[in-house]
């Protein structure tokens, strides 16, 4: 559901959810879309995403699009063209706090902004950054993944092992779509 907006105006579209959700896949129809109707796209993703490879996001279904894997949120700022009207940006979570301000920024100099990300850690505790930009965008879409345990709509992400650490890549190899009947988030 996208609006048709005034060429000079700027916005931001999110796309969240739980893994396996559909998120990065819809980002890269988006983006699809926005490149046949011979608009100038950029896409960037954070260096940390080093699931599949590092110059394209790539969706669970092997869907991929080009990007730039860039260190930090700043670094989108100093890559993008004069002339690009459309941004893709996926993965949100693992970027810093600044992602926020620069997605802004982006909007505010009439470009669309789409982001991508989860909003729940594996904990089902918010990603702030998911959190704030989902309450400055135009647009928000919340995607829903299927339960890996009973087939219910899920909006959570089980790890299946424990790391320690809030962030962890990974995939199928270590997590899982849950419903909330079946999540057992880890204290």
């Amino acid at each position: 559901m996208i609006l048709h907006m005034a060429p000079s105006h700027g916005w931001i579209e999110v796309v969240c959810g739980s893994m396996f959700s559909g998120k990065t896949q819809e980002l890269i129809r988006r983006l699809k879309l926005a490149t046949i109707a011979r608009q100038k796209v950029q896409v960037f993703n954070s260096n940390l995403d080093v699931r599949y490879a590092k110059q394209h996001i790539v969706s669970h279904d092997k869907s991929m699009l080009a990007c730039r894997a860039v260190k930090n949120s700043r670094d989108i700022l100093k890559a993008v063209d004069k002339d690009t009207q459309v941004i893709g940006v996926d993965e949100v979570h693992f970027f810093d706090p600044y992602i926020v301000g620069v997605c802004q920024k982006l909007a505010d100099s009439g470009r669309r902004v789409i982001a991508a990300g989860l909003d729940q850690d594996y904990r089902g505790e918010p990603f702030m950054n998911m959190a704030r930009l989902m309450a400055v965008s135009e647009f928000v879409t919340k995607n829903l993944a299927i339960c890996m345990v009973c087939g219910a709509p899920a909006h959570f992400s089980q790890r299946l092992s424990e790391s320690g650490r809030r962030i962890e890549v990974g995939a199928g190899d270590k997590y899982e779509a849950r419903c909330r009947k079946c999540f057992t988030p880890e204290k």
